[in-house]
């Protein structure tokens, strides 16, 4: 356990300026997100940019791809923010049965991926790799829309990619992820409390 700490603090202490600025970055996005601020798309923009140099370097593939992805959403997730005055917009709900079918769906895509990837990269986590980035494509593109659940496959995602970072030597990654989690029960929050407040007033004016 000893060794495992001293590992991981010589990981943080080594940590590139580059990994900080998009870690901070990557904070300033989930908390502004959390709160509706269209602004967050901005902090995104600038944090995954860096983010796929990242992880092209460590040979996360897939990782580097959908940063890559999360990049054009970014841009994307501002338009549909802000096409409402201040950015405000309405918060969806998908019913159960769609995520019942739509997640196995994509954790077949993912081992799919993954097993084209082994002739292609040298990985021990390309499952795991392959499963972040197909989940999280969508999950993103619930992000735009406004899906209140959207929060929900943040919490294992980001779980998932802490994991993933601290075996890949991106300690200070993990750690955001891991505090991701924290911001994932909060944003659900957040949301369900105005998707709560829609549900009461669409009642009222009945």
């Amino acid at each position: 356990m000893t060794e495992f700490f001293s590992a991981f603090i010589g990981q943080l202490t080594a940590t590139s300026p580059a990994e900080w600025v998009a870690v901070v970055l990557a904070l300033a996005y989930v908390w502004l997100a959390a709160n509706q601020n269209r602004w967050c798309w901005l902090c995104a923009f600038i944090s995954t940019a860096i983010y796929t140099w990242l992880f092209w370097q460590v040979t996360l593939p897939f990782q580097a791809v959908l940063n890559l992805y999360y990049m054009i959403m970014a841009g994307y997730g501002y338009y549909q923010w802000n096409r409402q005055s201040g950015g405000e917009d309405i918060v969806r709900s998908w019913p159960w049965y769609w995520h019942a079918m739509m997640i196995p769906g994509l954790l077949f895509i993912a081992w799919g991926l993954s097993l084209w990837a082994q002739g292609q990269f040298n990985s021990d986590h390309l499952l795991l790799d392959a499963s972040i980035q197909v989940v999280s494509v969508v999950t993103t593109v619930m992000v735009a829309h406004k899906v209140l659940q959207n929060w929900l496959y943040w919490f294992v995602i980001n779980l998932a990619s802490a994991y993933l970072y601290a075996q890949s030597g991106l300690a200070l990654s993990a750690c955001l992820f891991f505090g991701y989690v924290g911001f994932s029960i909060f944003g659900y929050l957040q949301w369900s409390q105005q998707w709560k407040l829609q549900q009461h007033d669409a009642h009222a004016y009945r």
